[in-house]
């Protein structure tokens, strides 16, 4: 077990406080709705629950307009948890923000299990694959004369079938029965169905056989009522009906429609005990679901072997099945010996099999191979659909390669074939993800003069967008716009909302999204699983992550590639790189082929866990092409060599990731700018910023924070508030770091007037000082030997709830020592303990031991 493996402890942490919802909509008319006003809610949507959004008007409309770089000044935004007596700020509707008013969204196109069925989940779709109607395969009867009497009778007629069918049996034809149930399918009257179906049964004369239980099952399956089904399926078999393998196959594909995988996999495993030989169908069908279930590449690649040796020839339907499985754990490889192996058994490749290949190689961010399978595509005959085309877009832009992305949807377009919602969403997405929120404006201005209205997709990519922005309050107003639109949240909405809460540190939100999502009725998936493993390792619970891993198997959902690469993230973060190490070794011994995002998180685990020297022989490995050098790597590279202030290697990994013909994107930018600023090389500042305004981009919180830290460190301070002014100017939010850094810049030249300014202005945003804050304040008033001043400051942290740490005391009692008042400093050391019930005796006696050694 992987949890076993990188010994870390995977209990429970305490309970939650008492939850409440944070997702609270409207009830119905004869509903009351009261509120509690002394349960526990969290100040971050307080205002959300308690004043939902005023609408007067449809949200999007023929003014659809987003404004992504807003820059004139709007009312503060943040979502403070540590100040909930502070009055809410006034929620601006956040899709009118991007859209506008006027005609009504196109409705959720993402169908839910109905309310009766158990906890719901639910099914990705292909991109630009639709259903509906026109797609349903006609019924064709072969009634008798009689027969069709009898079927409109009981189309007809409600209540008691049985007396129509005593009447007119012994005029009815061979067929007619199976053909009257399979007509009353069609029609979706299941409930008629099953009860000629039970007719049947009590008919010596009418028994129904295979042909009739399959599809009696199939109608069952279909009308989403599994239950019905499998209790129908274990009554005929206690009857004495023999259920051959096709009844055994069709009761199985309603299993896996239904998400059930693991009683599929149960009822194959039954049909074979019972001496029932699986068909070529049946293998297909498993080998779906044991991709599905993500289940090791070793038992999808063994079941394949079994079919083989049963002697069933694999056909094209076996094969894309194959290399569909192969996209979850990014093997282009195996996909492309399983494509030649198809050919040469004869199968010629369809649209399916290229389109599958292309989704492969797309996941696996190979689009120059994925562009190769195209050309052989077109080589052979085989046209490119929509389909075709958003996959090779997706992938271009999932490789932040936006222009060439751009190019194939010009490409598509001058072919005849006309971009959909699927195409906009990767295009939106791709120019998001690297920053050009001037090119993702143009895009959705696109769609929207092309007739597409956006959808739950385009939804979730708006609300993904707010979210990595730290607009919250926004990203919510989409939560509650898309319902009001006719959408209805689905499982990618959910991990959208924990990802986002995730990446920002906030734990309780998770928590509660999490509860929210279910109380929903919506069955965590593996997806959902790998997010929450990365929202609380982003939020620096690791114990917690290993939990919701440990809580995944219990649930028998297996690891996948992307629940190893949320492993190997949270180990990351805490430096632990021996763990990281068994983890990515488990992988190769056949678990799972490491990606990129996989030896990223090792490098990343060095990095953290000061294990400089291991990067090399990784780099290098990258470098030769043994790991395979991806936009992704490279840019690692440059990440971890910045954060480990190693200029040469950071700057080659740099013209590495340019020479390769890879756009750096703006954190890349921001890693060169950091390591510039802390070495003073201001030439080389202005020359990335000049690179950023060229490929279109807006420098971030990130690059102002950098910039700021820069100048502060030069001396610069007021150049350093400059920078602030100029992102509060620009609509670029200040954090805590922001103000910290200019804190920072004025307490280390002792204008602690200008500092305590810039403190008050801190706490009036919203934000909340942190330990690093009060530190700063301390360690000026210490060196400034302002000792009375810094006293203060730790009893006035300690009202605000931040506890004082032992770089806070070493800071006062460094500021003695350093004046020769050591006495004072030992006394200092020893009353600590007084005032201090969390400093314990062994910080107590180092402390005193750092006293000591400034004396000697």
């Amino acid at each position: 077990m992987m949890a076993d493996k990188i010994s870390l402890p995977v209990q429970l942490p305490s309970p939650s406080p008492p939850f409440k919802p944070i997702f609270q909509y409207p009830p119905p008319p004869h509903q009351s709705q009261t509120q509690n006003e002394s349960s526990s809610v969290i100040p971050l949507l307080q205002h959300l629950l308690t004043n939902p959004p005023q609408r007067n008007h449809s949200a999007l409309g023929p003014n659809f307009d987003p404004q992504f770089n807003e820059t004139k000044q709007k009312t503060n935004k943040s979502l403070v948890l540590d100040f909930p007596s502070r009055p809410p700020p006034i929620v601006k509707n956040a899709l009118n923000e991007i859209v506008g008013s006027g005609s009504q969204l196109g409705s959720n196109t993402h169908k839910r299990i109905p309310s009766d069925t158990s906890l719901r989940t639910s099914r990705k779709r292909r991109l630009g694959k639709y259903d509906g109607e026109k797609n349903r395969k006609p019924w064709k009867h072969e009634l008798s004369e009689s027969g069709e009497l009898i079927f409109m009778s009981i189309v007809e007629r409600d209540g008691n079938l049985g007396e129509i069918l005593d009447l007119g049996q012994d005029k009815l034809a061979e067929g007619d029965l199976l053909s009257i149930i399979k007509g009353l399918g069609w029609l979706k009257q299941w409930q008629k169905a099953l009860d000629v179906f039970d007719w049947m049964r009590k008919h010596e004369h009418h028994k129904p056989t295979g042909p009739a239980i399959t599809s009696m099952i199939r109608i069952l399956g279909c009308g989403a009522k599994l239950p019905t089904a499998v209790d129908l399926f274990n009554n005929l078999q206690q009857e004495g009906y023999t259920l051959d393998v096709y009844s055994y196959t069709c009761l199985m594909t309603v299993c896996a429609r239904n998400g059930k995988y693991k009683d599929a996999t149960l009822l194959f495993k039954k049909m074979k005990e019972e001496g029932c030989k699986p068909t070529i169908i049946t293998y297909n069908l498993m080998l779906n679901v044991h991709a599905k279930m993500g289940h090791s590449w070793n038992k999808v690649v063994a079941l394949f072997e079994e079919m083989m040796s049963e002697g069933i020839r694999p056909d094209e339907y076996t094969y894309n099945t194959l290399i569909s499985a192969c996209t979850r754990d990014s093997r282009y490889e195996e996909a492309m010996k399983f494509f030649d192996e198809m050919k040469a058994a004869g199968c010629t490749p369809s649209r399916v099999t290229y389109n599958s290949l292309l989704n492969v190689f797309g996941k696996s961010r190979r689009h120059e191979d994925a562009l190769n399978i195209l050309q052989e595509m077109e080589k052979n005959g085989c046209l490119p659909n929509i389909v075709t085309y958003n996959e090779l877009i997706s992938a271009y832009s999932r490789a932040g390669l936006c222009n060439e992305a751009i190019a194939l949807k010009d490409t598509m377009l001058s072919k005849g074939i006309h971009p959909d919602i699927y195409t906009y969403t990767s295009l939106f997405s791709g120019f998001d993800k690297v920053g050009q929120d001037g090119q993702a404006k143009r895009i959705f201005m696109e769609m929207r003069s092309a007739g597409c209205k956006p959808n739950l997709c385009m939804f979730n990519a708006l609300m993904s967008m707010y979210g990595k922005k730290g607009k919250f309050e926004e990203m919510m107003e989409i939560f509650y716009e898309l319902r009001s639109n006719g959408c209805t949240p689905d499982i990618v909405t959910w991990n959208t909302l924990l990802s986002v809460f995730g990446q920002n540190g906030m734990h309780e939100e998770v928590t509660q999204v999490f509860k929210e999502m279910k109380v929903a009725g919506f069955v965590p998936e593996r997806d959902t699983f790998n997010t929450l493993i990365s929202a609380y390792s982003r939020c620096g619970s690791v114990e917690h992550a290993m939990t919701i891993y440990s809580s995944m198997l219990k649930a028998g959902i297996g690891p996948d590639l992307s629940t190893y690469n949320a492993v190997l993230a949270a180990l990351a973060r805490e430096g632990l790189w021996k763990q990281a190490e068994k983890v990515l070794s488990e992988m190769k011994s056949g678990h799972c082929k490491p990606n990129d995002i996989a030896y990223a998180s090792l490098l990343h685990a060095y990095a953290n866990g000061k294990e400089i020297e291991r990067l090399k022989p990784l780099a290098d490995d990258i470098y030769a092409g043994m790991v395979h050098p991806s936009r992704i790597l490279l840019k690692t590279l440059v990440l971890v060599y910045s954060k480990c202030n190693w200029l040469r290697e950071t700057e080659h990994a740099f013209s590495e990731l340019e020479r390769r013909g890879y756009i750096p994107d703006l954190n890349t930018f921001n890693a060169m700018i950091a390591i510039y600023g802390r070495l003073h090389r201001f030439e080389k500042v202005y020359k990335i910023l000049g690179s950023i305004k060229e490929k279109g981009l807006n420098p971030d919180l990130v690059t102002c924070n950098s910039l700021m830290n820069m100048y502060g460190r030069d001396g610069q301070y007021r150049k350093s508030e400059e920078i602030l002014r100029e992102m509060q100017a620009t609509g670029v939010k200040p954090n805590v770091i922001s103000y910290n850094t200019v804190i920072n810049a004025y307490s280390k030249h002792g204008i602690m007037q200008d500092a305590s300014r810039i403190f008050s202005e801190m706490k009036k945003s919203g934000l909340t000082p942190d330990i690093v804050t009060y530190n700063t304040f301390v360690a000026s008033y210490s060196k400034l030997a302002m000792f009375e001043e810094a006293m203060n400051v730790v009893e006035f942290m300690k009202k605000q709830k931040c506890k004082p740490n032992e770089d806070t005391y070493n800071a006062i009692a460094d500021g003695f020592c350093k004046v020769g008042r050591f006495r004072e400093a030992t006394v200092f050391a020893y009353n600590i303990r007084k005032n201090d019930q969390f400093f314990h005796r062994k910080e107590e006696a180092r402390l005193v031991k750092r006293i000591h050694d400034y004396q000697v």
